[in-house]
C-alpha cells in the first residue's frame, strides 16, 4: 500500500493526515488499521519496535470507531510513563482535530488528582492513563467503565517492567462489559503472554521487523576511562560537538541531578529529568530542551520513557543498564526518520565484556573510541568559532560606532584583534582538564575485583521473594556489616536484582553470603557482576516467586503478614546459614 487511502480511514481523517504531512504507512500501521477497522470485537496484538508508528497505528482506528456522539468513555489508553501518555493524548487530539465532538483526556501521577476527576467529569470519550493513576480513579468512582469498549495496552513489555502488572490485573479484571483488548509491545515475555492468556480471546497478531534489535542508522562506540573522569569525558565530547544535541542516560536520580549540577556550575547549558522533579518542572525542563540551542538532557531511563524529541545527534551512557533491552531503548532515541546518530557508552577497564555481550545478543558492532585530547578539542573549538564568525550577519547601524572604534583600535592589525578575540574564545578550554583520560580495558572472561569506583554485584533475589529496594538495602547491610552509605545503585528485578558497593570494602564481599540461605531452602547466591555468567547454574533452586524473602505481598492484609512486618525481616522466608 502506498497511501493511507486504502487503509480504510474515513475522510476527515485522511484530510488532516494529509495536512499533517502523513502520505505513507509505516508497516505497522498498513498491518494493523485495516484490520481494527474491520473486527470490531476482536483482539488483537501488534509487535513492533519503538519509533515504528504504533500510536497511530491504534489512535486512528480509534477515532473512527468511537461514537463521538455519546458522552460515555468508550476506550482507554494505558501507557507506562506520564510523558509517554502525553505524547499519546496529544497525537490523538491532533488526529482528531476534525471531530469537535470527541474528547481526549490524560491522567497520571504527580499531578493533582482532583483537577483530573474534574476533567474526567466533562463527556470524554477517549482516556489515556498510567495504571497506577488510572487504578485510583477507578477506586475513587471518579471513571465509569460500563460503556468501555476498547482497552489498549501501549508499550505493555515497558508497563511490566516498570512494576505494573498487579495494576494491570486489577483494572483489566474491573472492566466487566464485553469489550476488545489490544496489546502494543516491542517484545513479547513471558508476563505478557500471561496477560493474552488471561484476558484476550483468541487474538489476531500482527509482526513486524522484531528480529531487528537496533537501528541500522545508529554508529554504537564505546570510551574507556575511570568512573570518576565519566563527567569530564563528557565535557570533552561537548566540546567537541559544538552542534550536539543529545541525552545522557543514568541509573540513579542522585546521578542525573549531580552530574547535571556539576555542568552547570561549569557554564554548560543543560537540564536534568528525573522523578524527584515535579510535573511543572519536568515540563518546563522539556519545553527548554527542545525549543532551545541545548546541548544535552541528562535523564534516567524512567524519566525519558515516551519522549518525542527530534534530530537527537547523540546518546550518551554513562553507566551502561543492566538489561541489553534496555540499551535498545535507550540508542533508540537517536538514528529516527532516516538521520544518523551516535551511541557513545563510558565503561571503565573491566566492563569490555559487557560490550561484547551487548555485541552478540544485538548484532551490532561497536568502535573503540578516545576520548577526545587537548589539541582536538582546540581545532574543534577553532572551527566552530570561525563558522559562527562568517554565519553572524551585520547591522549597518553599527558603521557609526565602528568609525568612533577606529581611532581607539587603529594601532592593532588585522592579525593583532583575532588573536585577542580567539584568545578570549579559547579561555574555556584551560578550564577542562587536558590530561589523558583513556585507559587501557579488559574484555578478560573473568572480571576481578578492583578498586576502581563502585563495584557491581548480583543477588539471586528480587520482587518475586516480596523484597522492596528498601528491605533489599537493610539485607544487605545486615549480612555483611556494610556501612549503608557504601551501598548504592540498587536495580531491583523480578527474580534477581543488581547493586553497587564502594570499591574500598568490594573485595570478599560475596563471600559473606556464603551458606546463606531463605527458609524455604532458597540459597542466597551473590556474585561479583564480571563473573556473573559464569556462575549461573550454582546454588541450587531459583527464587520461588512467593512467600517472600520479607514477607507477604497480600495487599489486602489477610493471609499474610503486612507491609509494615516485611520491612522488620517478617515473614516465612527469612535468611538463615546452612548446617
Amino acid at each position: 500500500m502506498n497511501n493511507f487511502k486504502q487503509l480504510g480511514l474515513s475522510t476527515p481523517l485522511l484530510e488532516v493526515l494529509e495536512s499533517m504531512g502523513f502520505t505513507q504507512p509505516t508497516p505497522i500501521q498498513e498491518k494493523s488499521i485495516p484490520h481494527l477497522l474491520q473486527s470490531e470485537g476482536t483482539d488483537f496484538i501488534g509487535l513492533a519496535q519503538t519509533g515504528t508508528g504504533k500510536t497511530a497505528a491504534f489512535g486512528l482506528p480509534l477515532i473512527d470507531l468511537v461514537d463521538a456522539n455519546s458522552k460515555a468513555t468508550q476506550a482507554l489508553i494505558m501507557a507506562p510513563t506520564r510523558e509517554l501518555g502525553q505524547q499519546t493524548a496529544k497525537q490523538i487530539v491532533e488526529f482528531s482535530s476534525k471531530y469537535k465532538s470527541i474528547n481526549v483526556e490524560v491522567v497520571y501521577g504527580g499531578a493533582a488528582i482532583t483537577n483530573q476527576i474534574k476533567a474526567l467529569k466533562k463527556p470524554t470519550q477517549i482516556v489515556v492513563a498510567t495504571p497506577g493513576r488510572l487504578l485510583d480513579l477507578i477506586r475513587r468512582r471518579a471513571i465509569s467503565l460500563k460503556d468501555v469498549r476498547y482497552v489498549v495496552l501501549d508499550e505493555a513489555d515497558e508497563m511490566l517492567n516498570m512494576g505494573f502488572k498487579e495494576d494491570i490485573d486489577d483494572i483489566l479484571s474491573n472492566i466487566q462489559v464485553e469489550h476488545s483488548t489490544w496489546l502494543f509491545s516491542a517484545t513479547m515475555p513471558p508476563e505478557i503472554k500471561k496477560i493474552t492468556k488471561k484476558y484476550m480471546t483468541d487474538p489476531f497478531e500482527v509482526s513486524v521487523n522484531t528480529e531487528q534489535k537496533t537501528n541500522i542508522d545508529i554508529t554504537h562506540q564505546y570510551v574507556v576511562t575511570r568512573s570518576d573522569d565519566k563527567v569530564a569525558a563528557l565535557r570533552r565530547f561537548l566540546d567537541l560537538n559544538a552542534d550536539m544535541k543529545g541525552i545522557m542516560f543514568c541509573r540513579t536520580k542522585r546521578e542525573t541531578q549531580q552530574i547535571t549540577d556539576d555542568l552547570s556550575n561549569l557554564g554548560y547549558d543543560v537540564e536534568a529529568l528525573h522523578g524527584d522533579l515535579s510535573q511543572a518542572q519536568r515540563d518546563a525542563a522539556m519545553k527548554r530542551f527542545k525549543s532551545r540551542n541545548m546541548p544535552l538532557l541528562v535523564a534516567t531511563d524512567v524519566a525519558a520513557r515516551g519522549l518525542d524529541v527530534n534530530d537527537l545527534t547523540h546518546v550518551f551512557h554513562h553507566k551502561l543498564p543492566d538489561q541489553i533491552e534496555a540499551y535498545t531503548h535507550r540508542s533508540g532515541r537517536t538514528g529516527r526518520a532516516g538521520k544518523k546518530g551516535i551511541s557513545i557508552c563510558f565503561i571503565n577497564s573491566r566492563e569490555g565484556r559487557k560490550i561484547s555481550e551487548i555485541e552478540k545478543t544485538l548484532k551490532v558492532t561497536f568502535e573503540k573510541v578516545e576520548v577526545p585530547a587537548g589539541k582536538d578539542l582546540k581545532a574543534a573549538k577553532i572551527e566552530s568559532w570561525t563558522k559562527k564568525i562568517l554565519k553572524m550577519p551585520t547591522d549597518e547601524k553599527t558603521a557609526a560606532i565602528i568609525e568612533e572604534l577606529k581611532a581607539e583600535l587603529e594601532e592593532l592589525t588585522k592579525e593583532d584583534l583575532l588573536n585577542k578575540l580567539l584568545t578570549e574564545e579559547l579561555k574555556s578550554l584551560k578550564k577542562n582538564d587536558t590530561s589523558n583520560l583513556n585507559v587501557q580495558e579488559s574484555r578478560s572472561k573473568s572480571a576481578t575485583v578492583g578498586s576502581d569506583g563502585p563495584q557491581r554485584f548480583f543477588i539471586n533475589i528480587g520482587k518475586n521473594d516480596g523484597l522492596s529496594k528498601t528491605d533489599l538495602l537493610q539485607f544487605i547491610v545486615d549480612i555483611s556489616g556494610t556501612k549503608r552509605s557504601l551501598v548504592g545503585d540498587i536495580a531491583l528485578l523480578d527474580k534477581h536484582s543488581f547493586f553497587d558497593i564502594d570499591g574500598s570494602v568490594a573485595k570478599g564481599f560475596e563471600s559473606k553470603f556464603e551458606g546463606l540461605e531463605l527458609e524455604s531452602g532458597h540459597p542466597i547466591r551473590v556474585n561479583f557482576e564480571g563473573n556473573r555468567n559464569q556462575e549461573r547454574g550454582r546454588g541450587g533452586r531459583k527464587p520461588r516467586g512467593k512467600g517472600g524473602f520479607g514477607g507477604n505481598r497480600n495487599r489486602s492484609g489477610g493471609g499474610g503478614r503486612g507491609r509494615s512486618d516485611r520491612n522488620r525481616g517478617g515473614g516465612s522466608s527469612r535468611p538463615r546459614r546452612r548446617d
